[in-house]
């Protein structure tokens, strides 16, 4: 995969696609973007130019100039893809938009290229049945924003091809992503799944009563995500017993066991309990305050992509 002559084409340049171009052009790609909305294509190296110069005042990076020389912008579709190797379709997650543009991109690709769609819970077999390519299509699903966060979830349909998940693996580690493999179609895949079993049990913990939403939120600030931010829950337990593993699956199996059946039954997130939960977070975090905390959320990720950086060098 020679970066001088391995051209990508990223189609959808919101908040996704825009950090798409970043996480490519980073790692020495080409890139061409085409957004169909005038007016956020008019803005978009701009945005991008802001959100890479941030990345060099946090020293993440080194070179404004060098990286958004890697990235040119079309106002047309077949332009961006026809000469593509790999395309990251990053438009707007509903199956009929992913279709329409699927539809799109199948009519213009190369036989060769792989495409990539940033959904993430929609199964690419869900939007890409009738493409004539279809065997390169497949899910690539970002924790948002990529050029800030590594993990990208491949989840091939049924139909994939295996060379074209091979070629979407190879350039995603290529960029310094990290890509895992969903072996099957899955609704939410892995990450939104594990995920949504936490905020289940969040919001069941504050619709009973039993801490406020603060607390709830500081006891995984500052107890689980510490260490989550280096392990995940396997190799967690396995270091959190004398005998490893099975030593905490004997200890502690049964008392998860219990708090699993005692969510059996699990309700929907009520109307009632989301304006209570709404009220409550106002009372935290004005929503006119919301773009700003945002930002500071990405300094803190900055901060994080900076630190990880130099435990990667040592780690060597």
């Amino acid at each position: 995969m020679d970066k001088d002559n391995f051209k990508v084409a990223v189609i959808g340049a919101g908040l996704v696609g825009s950090s798409w171009a970043i996480v490519f052009a980073r790692a020495g790609f080409k890139i061409t973007i085409y957004e169909a909305d005038q007016k956020t294509r008019a803005g978009v190296l701009n945005s991008i130019s802001l959100k890479v110069q941030q990345m060099v005042v946090s020293n993440v990076i080194q070179n404004h100039d060098k990286l958004m020389a890697h990235i040119t912008l079309t106002d047309s579709l077949e332009n961006a893809v026809k000469d593509a190797d790999y395309i990251q379709e990053s438009v707007f997650e509903t199956i009929d938009t992913k279709t329409a543009v699927s539809l799109e991109i199948d009519s213009f690709m190369s036989s060769h290229a792989v495409v990539g769609s940033s959904s993430s819970g929609i199964p690419s077999s869900e939007f890409t049945n009738d493409c004539t390519n279809r065997n390169r299509f497949m899910i690539t699903h970002p924790v948002n924003p990529p050029h800030l966060h590594k993990l990208v979830e491949i989840v091939p349909a049924s139909w994939t091809n295996k060379e074209a998940v091979a070629i979407c693996t190879e350039l995603m580690e290529k960029t310094g992503q990290v890509a895992i493999t969903v072996k099957q179609e899955l609704e939410g895949f892995i990450l939104n799944r594990l995920q949504g079993v936490l905020l289940n049990e969040a919001w069941a913990l504050l619709e009973e009563g039993s801490a406020s939403m603060e607390d709830i939120d500081k006891a995984l600030t500052f107890g689980l995500v510490p260490r989550w931010t280096c392990m995940g829950p396997f190799e967690t337990i396995d270091l959190n017993a004398p005998g490893g593993i099975k030593d905490y699956a004997e200890r502690l199996g049964p008392l998860y066991h219990a708090i699993g059946i005692s969510r059996e039954g699990a309700t929907p997130w009520s109307k009632e309990l989301i304006k209570a939960a709404e009220e409550e977070r106002d009372k935290l975090l004005p929503r006119n305050k919301l773009e700003e905390r945002s930002q500071w959320r990405d300094q803190q990720l900055l901060a994080y992509a900076k630190f990880k950086a130099q435990q990667e060098k040592q780690d060597i």
